[in-house]
Order: C-alpha cells, then structure tokens, then sequence
C-alpha cells in the first residue's frame, strides 16, 4: 500500500489551524451582525421585554406597529394590537417582576426568543416566543407558552 505522504500530525495540525481560522471568520460574523440589522433587532426585542419588567406603557404601545398582531396557543389567532393590550398587557405587566432572556436569536427581521419570568407572587414560568419586526416597529408575536394556563395560572398562584 502506498501512502499519501502526509502524517496523521500535519494533517491533526493543519485542521486545528483551520478550526481556528474558522472561528475567527465566525466571530468577525457576529461583530458585524451585532452592529447592523441583526442588532438592531435584537436591541428591539430587549427593549420590548424591559418595557413589560419596567411597566412601561408608553414603551410598549410605542414598540407596536399599527398592525401589529398577537398569536399563542390559548386560542389566540392573530389579535389585534388592542385587544392584546386589553387581554395580556392590562392584566399580566404588573404581575412582572422580571424577565431573563436565556437566549435571543435573530434572522433578519425576525427573533426567537426564551426567556424565564419571574413574576411579582414568586412565581415563574417560561416561554418562547417569534417576533417579527417591521420599520423598528414589532409587527407579529407568536407566543409559546411553557406550561399549561401561564402566564395567567401564575398571576392566581397556580
């Protein structure tokens, strides 16, 4: 048998200096996504959780599209902006005492996001939720519930 002339070190070695010049390109990637839309975007989706943490209404209807609208799994099929007001902002923001956001991850215009919420009776629960962001402005939100009633089971001390 012949051999091709390269011996497992060269080529263990020629990989890892790869692996690590990949790992450069990846993070020159980010630095540039963090600073155009991908950031942009992300700063919008931290910003929408702060204004919910902070009671900030102004915020909140602020951050909104006109046609914006809300979808989840409590039979919630793409409400209006002012009906998601009535039904999630008016009756869960003060339950809020705090929102870690595990993991933010955009494309585009869009987000998903995990997040932990901790609310004002000790309760927590966690979710994920789409974010569809138009002209700075949060168009669509699809929200994936973490267990069975929350937010709301949360705010009665289920």
């Amino acid at each position: 048998m012949k051999g091709n002339g390269i011996s497992r070190r060269k080529a263990l070695e020629g990989g890892a200096c790869a692996l690590v010049g990949a790992a450069g390109l990846l993070t020159a990637a980010s630095a540039r996504a963090e600073n155009g839309p991908a950031g942009a975007v992300e700063d919008i989706v931290r910003r929408w959780y702060k204004a919910w943490v902070e009671k900030d209404e102004a915020g909140f209807e602020g951050m909104m599209a006109e046609n914006f609208t809300f979808s989840s799994a409590a039979g919630d099929d793409h409400i209006s902006r002012s009906t998601f007001k009535t039904q999630c902002w008016d009756t869960q923001a003060k339950l809020i005492a705090r929102s870690d956001l595990e993991r933010v991850m955009t494309n585009g215009n869009e987000a998903f996001v995990k997040y932990l919420c901790q609310t004002t009776n000790g309760k927590s629960f966690r979710n994920v939720e789409y974010l569809r962001i138009s002209d700075g402005k949060l168009e669509a939100l699809e929200c994936y519930f973490g267990g069975a009633g929350y937010p709301s089971a949360a705010s009665k001390g289920m």
